[in-house]
């Protein structure tokens, strides 16, 4: 290591205080991290890609420094997918510092894993004060018994009104209007019941009927409209 001639010519004086990085909460207890592997915790990081087309919700489960899993959520661009599915393959097994400095492929995941590695390094995690953290695979408990992500996809037009097309509870294939063609509410196909349904030999139209459900006031509504042809 070099110094300069300012800093050898001077007078060598002793450190005093060194009380360490202050402790942060993880897992259930109060830890002072000096180093990766001092890091554990489930949380989740949210960032957008510099066009702001599109978004990422990250979640890593971090034991000892290592990415334990990855769930990786996107929505906006169809690109993002595949850019996704290369991350859930990188992510495991690596530092969050590793992770932070490896290219993601997709923006908007680089920016969710920086907010992500903010949240986790100063002890800002969802298991901060849960002992022991949660289990790898605890991640999935977002998505449900139908495995899919949670999404809300709705449009609007000032001369048409709204159109709802895809909800938590599934696919919306009928909006319910009242007297004033005002929504008062849907019918719906849950795609991930559905698909369980046809893996398991159900027939694709029967598999479907099970897995479609009512929300609000449908059956008072005085006509129905499709949300993607009227």
């Amino acid at each position: 290591m070099e110094y300069t001639k300012q800093i050898e010519d001077m007078t060598c004086i002793a450190k005093g205080a060194d009380h360490g990085p202050a402790p942060i909460p993880e897992e259930g207890k109060w830890v002072k991290a000096s180093q990766i592997s001092d890091i554990s915790g489930l949380t989740h990081g949210v960032g957008r890609c510099a066009p702001q087309q599109g978004a990422c919700k990250l979640t890593l489960n971090v034991k000892d420094g290592i990415i334990q899993e990855a769930l990786v959520e996107v929505i906006g661009c169809s690109g993002m997918t595949h850019s996704a599915a290369m991350a859930a393959e990188i992510l495991p097994g690596k530092t969050i510092l590793e992770a932070l400095n490896t290219d993601l492929v997709c923006d908007a995941i680089n920016t969710a894993m920086r907010e992500l590695f903010l949240q986790i390094a100063y002890g800002r995690s969802q298991t901060a004060f849960s002992e022991n953290g949660l289990p790898v695979g605890a991640s999935l408990e977002d998505l449900g018994k139908g495995m899919r992500s949670q999404v809300g996809t709705t449009f609007g037009t000032l001369s048409k009104g709204p159109r709802y097309m895809d909800l938590t509870e599934g696919y919306i294939t009928k909006l319910a209007l009242d007297e004033d063609d005002q929504i008062i509410g849907y019918e719906y196909v849950n795609l991930g019941r559905m698909m369980d349904s046809v893996k398991k030999g159900t027939d694709a139209n029967e598999a479907m009927k099970n897995a479609t459900g009512r929300y609000g006031r449908f059956d008072e509504a005085a006509r129905y409209a499709d949300p993607r042809e009227e």
